[in-house]
């Protein structure tokens, strides 16, 4: 009789850590169901969030003033490939296009009448005969000098950031450099 007893109390013993073996993955998927469905995050109507993002942008970007005072990039996609940094300063000359005034994007920049720009590496200097860089632009214009000539540098000279572009004012006085970065976080 013992080794039947003996026998009953290991089958008793094997279903019993069987059943625990079971219980323990349900137990654990239970319990994270329980802690995942009360994290505490409450459903919510439509959230308007403003305009779709848009990702990197490929191509040539000019800068324009926004309606609440700050620098906004816009895409050319039609422009032609940029060949040098005077076609970039051509476009932005133009201002904003009827779509990128409809949405209130304007320009306080004035272009001198003469003027020359070049590029290399990460740096352009941007020469005007006169004092018109130093004490003729406000902030906006300059930013938007600043920023669309970085974009395009960094397009004509390849493996250069638009961050990393550095631009310098040169007339009577030199002013600069600059850097894109510091206008567009204010």
């Amino acid at each position: 009789m013992t080794g039947t007893r003996a026998r009953a109390r290991a089958r008793a013993h094997v279903r019993a850590r069987v059943r625990a073996r079971v219980r323990l993955p349900a137990v654990v998927a239970v319990a994270c169901a329980l802690l995942l469905g009360a994290c505490g995050v409450q459903p919510t109507g439509v959230i308007a969030g403003g305009e779709p993002a848009t990702g990197l942008t490929k191509g040539l970007r000019l800068y324009f003033v926004s309606k609440a005072g700050r620098l906004e990039g816009v895409s050319r996609p039609d422009a032609q490939p940029l060949r040098e940094l005077p076609a970039a300063l051509k476009l932005l000359a133009l201002g904003p296009d009827e779509a990128e005034r409809k949405r209130g994007l304007t320009s306080p920049l004035g272009m001198p009448p003469s003027y020359d720009v070049t590029g290399s590496g990460a740096r352009v200097v941007l020469r005007s005969p006169k004092t018109f860089f130093a004490d003729g632009l406000n902030e906006l214009a300059t930013g938007q000098l600043v920023c669309t000539l970085a974009r395009a540098q960094s397009l004509l000279a390849k493996g250069v950031r638009p961050d990393d572009v550095q631009v310098t004012f040169e007339g009577r006085e030199t002013v600069g450099p600059y850097r894109c970065g510091s206008y567009l976080e204010r």
